[in-house]
């Protein structure tokens, strides 16, 4: 088993790669379609395309092993939100990868009368709702940081131990209602600050960052496939190039890769 997963991670990167390359048809195709290019030349870039999935589904062969290896380990972590989010979306990785093993099958010929359109509807959906747990565990985590920031604030900036002197009698009365006109500058300020909170934690955690920004991406592609929110394929080929760009520069830089 250990060594099908070591044997298996190795060809991630270049299965990183030929995704990189696929949706960049997708991407090059929809702008020449825009753009009135030959129709030979479209259904040239059409053919790639198709050709680069099918290669990248032979590469995926097996990684249902190593979606269950991972939810083995994600079970036994401490935090409960953490060990849910993370075990769940591995077994939706492990059911996206059999449909997909499936699909590879019949698209190949070894699968004969299989109907492709209900395996590739099965195999986005269990996509969808491990990216959305992804997300959920993103989200998880960077409320986490920010309450720990904001503490860490709290306590920099705490006043002096020495007791103030009290205020006047005059000034013990309650404070008057804030005006309305001061409502909204007050509102906005709150929001500008959480904001310079958000990029200030965001920015001291590229692993966070990139991992929130690649789910980001990777989720359109199966609400588009689903019809839940078409986008459309230039759309779709921007996010998939650039969820695969953030893929490879994590396998390039593994610090970068957020964990667990």
């Amino acid at each position: 088993m250990d060594s099908w997963v070591r044997f298996n991670s190795q060809s991630q990167a270049k299965e990183r790669v030929i995704r990189a390359a696929q949706y960049a048809c997708t991407l090059l195709g929809y702008t020449l379609q825009k753009g009135g290019a030959a129709a030979e030349l479209h259904k040239t870039v059409r053919q790639l395309e198709a050709h680069m999935s099918l290669t990248r589904k032979l590469l995926r062969l097996g990684n249902s092993v190593e979606a269950l290896e991972a939810a083995k380990r994600a079970i036994h972590l401490s935090d409960s939100v953490l060990r849910l989010c993370l075990t769940i979306s591995h077994l939706n990785r492990a059911m996206y990868f059999a449909c997909d093993n499936v699909l590879w099958a019949g698209k190949t010929g070894l699968i004969s009368n299989l109907d492709q359109h209900k395996w590739s509807e099965r195999s986005f959906r269990y996509y969808l709702f491990a990216l959305i747990l992804n997300l959920t565990r993103d989200v998880y985590e960077l409320r986490l940081l920010i309450e720990c920031e904001e503490r860490y604030r709290a306590a920099k900036s705490s006043p002096s131990p020495h007791p103030s002197p009290a205020p006047p009698a005059d000034q013990l009365s309650s404070p008057a209602a804030p005006a309305a006109g001061a409502i909204l500058p007050a509102t906005a300020a709150w929001l500008r600050g959480r904001l310079r909170l958000l990029a200030a934690v965001l920015y001291s955690n590229p692993p966070l960052l990139l991992d929130l920004l690649k789910n980001s991406c990777d989720i359109f592609i199966p609400l588009d496939r689903l019809g839940i929110y078409p986008t459309g394929p230039g759309f779709v080929g921007a996010c998939g190039l650039a969820s695969s760009v953030l893929s490879i520069l994590t396998m390039v830089h593994p610090w970068l890769k957020l964990k667990p």
